[in-house]
C-alpha cells in the first residue's frame, strides 16, 4: 500500500518540493500527496512536512516552522536526515545531497542566505512555478510541476555519485596495476573522468606520469600527461617538445608509429587510432618506465 502524504496547500518553496520529492525518489515513487491544513487530514498521513507544527522523527513529522524547534534544517533537511537514519539514503549520498542542495535550501527558507538576483538556482527556479497561480488547483499542478523537476534533479545526482563510486574503483585498480607493473603508466580500457578519483586516491605522490585511455566515442586512443596537482596546467612529464602541435602524418613520422592524429601544442595530450598506436607511441618518447601490459 502506498504512503500518504501530506503537506500546506498554496504557495510553495523549495524545502517542501525537495521534500516531496525526495520521498518520492527513494522512499515510495507511488506516495499519495494532499496540500492541505486540516488537522484531521494531517492526522491521517503517513508523513508530514512543512506544515503542522510538530518535528518529531519517530511519527515521521517534519516541520520547523514551530517556536519549539529551534535547529537550522527546512523541511528539506530534516526528510533527508530521516532517510539517511532509515537506510534509504547512503552517508556517501547524503553527503552529496547536502553538499549540492539540500543544506543550500536549508539556509534560504530559513533566511540565512539570501538569493542572488539573476542567478537561476534550485530556489527560484522552483518559485517560478508559483508565478501566474490564481487557485488552489492551480497551485496543486505548479507544486508536482516543480517536484517533476526535482526529481529529475536528484535521479542525476543519484547518477553521479554512482559514477564516482565505479570510477573510483576502476581507478583504485588501474593505479594498484601500475605500481605492480613497476610502470609510470595508467592503463584504462573505458573512457571516464579520471582526474577526480584520481587526486582523491592521491594521485600528487603516486608515481604514474601518464594515462592512456580511448575517447568518449571509442574511436581513438589518447596518451595524456598527469599534471602535478588538482586544476594544475603544468605535467608530471611532458610529451616531446619535439612533437608539439603535430597532426597526422607529421606526427606519425616523428615519433615512428603509424595512425597519429594530432598532439597538443601545450604537451599534454597525444591521440591515435588505436590503443597499440597509442601504447607504441608512448614509449617511444623514452619516458616510460615498467610493463606495459
Amino acid at each position: 500500500m502506498s504512503l500518504s502524504v501530506a503537506t500546506h496547500f498554496g504557495t510553495f518553496h523549495a524545502d517542501d518540493v525537495l521534500a516531496w520529492s525526495m520521498v518520492t525518489t527513494f522512499v515510495d515513487a507511488d506516495a499519495t500527496l494532499v496540500r492541505t491544513r486540516d488537522p484531521d487530514l494531517l492526522a491521517a498521513a503517513d508523513i508530514v512536512f512543512d506544515v503542522g507544527g510538530v518535528f518529531d522523527v519517530a511519527t515521521r513529522r517534519f516541520d520547523h516552522h514551530q517556536q519549539a524547534y529551534g535547529g537550522l534544517l527546512s523541511s528539506a533537511g530534516m526528510v533527508l536526515d530521516w532517510l539517511e537514519a532509515e537506510g534509504r539514503v547512503s552517508p556517501s549520498l547524503a553527503g552529496v545531497l547536502r553538499a549540492n542542495v539540500v543544506d543550500y535550501v536549508d539556509a534560504v527558507d530559513n533566511g540565512r542566505r539570501e538569493l542572488v538576483p539573476g542567478v537561476p538556482c534550485f530556489a527560484v527556479l522552483v518559485d517560478t512555478h508559483n508565478k501566474g497561480c490564481e487557485t488552489l488547483a492551480d497551485f496543486d499542478g505548479a507544486f508536482h510541476r516543480a517536484a517533476e523537476m526535482g526529481r529529475r534533479m536528484l535521479a542525476g545526482m543519484v547518477e553521479e555519485h554512482a559514477a564516482r563510486q565505479r570510477n573510483r574503483a576502476a581507478m583504485q585498480a588501474a593505479m594498484t596495476d601500475a605500481e605492480q607493473r613497476g610502470s609510470n603508466v595508467v592503463l584504462l580500457d573505458h573512457w571516464f573522468d579520471w582526474k577526480p578519483p584520481y587526486y582523491d586516491l592521491d594521485g600528487v605522490n603516486h608515481p604514474t606520469q601518464f594515462v592512456i585511455q580511448p575517447d568518449l566515442s571509442g574511436l581513438t586512443w589518447r596518451a595524456v600527461a598527469i599534471p602535478p596537482e588538482r586544476g594544475s596546467f603544468d605535467k608530471k612529464q611532458p610529451l616531446p617538445i619535439a612533437w608539439a602541435g603535430l597532426v597526422d602524418d607529421e606526427l606519425s613520422a616523428a615519433c615512428g608509429v603509424p595512425g597519429g592524429k594530432f598532439c597538443h601544442k601545450n604537451q599534454f595530450i597525444m591521440v591515435f587510432d588505436t590503443r597499440a598506436g597509442a601504447l607504441a607511441a608512448l614509449r617511444a618518447t623514452g619516458f616510460v618506465r615498467g610493463a606495459l601490459s
